[in-house]
């Protein structure tokens, strides 16, 4: 049997995650695109074990990464029969990433200062 490595949370990378949250990304893709911010590449297996998420929440937050264009996968062929394993990992540095959320939430936040703005416009 092989032993490998698992990469875990630590302190900070919690906090990150949490932050990320708290700014309006979902839960597990705070957690997947913090996790794949500090490794070359993994498996799905291996950012659910790091993550502590369930497979199907990865493959969730993989689908919206992938559609924000954050992420890009390969294929490896498995070490015996089966399927290949894909190996992901993020197509653009994480503070570009960053970026494109920041841009997104001055978008956002500019949109909703509009809508109050044309309400005034209501107010005798």
């Amino acid at each position: 049997m092989k032993t490998k490595n698992v990469m875990y949370f630590t302190q900070k990378e919690e906090e990150f995650a949490n932050l990320l949250v708290r700014i309006g990304l979902k839960r597990n893709v705070a957690k997947v695109l913090v996790y794949l911010a500090n490794t070359p590449e993994a498996t799905s297996r291996d950012i659910e074990r790091g993550t502590d998420l369930r497979q199907p929440e990865v493959s969730i937050a993989m689908a919206h990464m992938m559609e924000q264009k954050w992420v890009e996968n390969r294929e490896n062929k498995a070490e015996n029969k089966g399927r290949p394993v894909k190996i992901y990992r993020l197509s653009k540095p994480i503070d570009e990433v960053m970026d494109v959320i920041e841009k997104e939430k001055r978008d956002e936040a500019n949109s909703q200062l509009n809508l109050i703005k044309q309400l005034r416009d209501y107010i005798p």
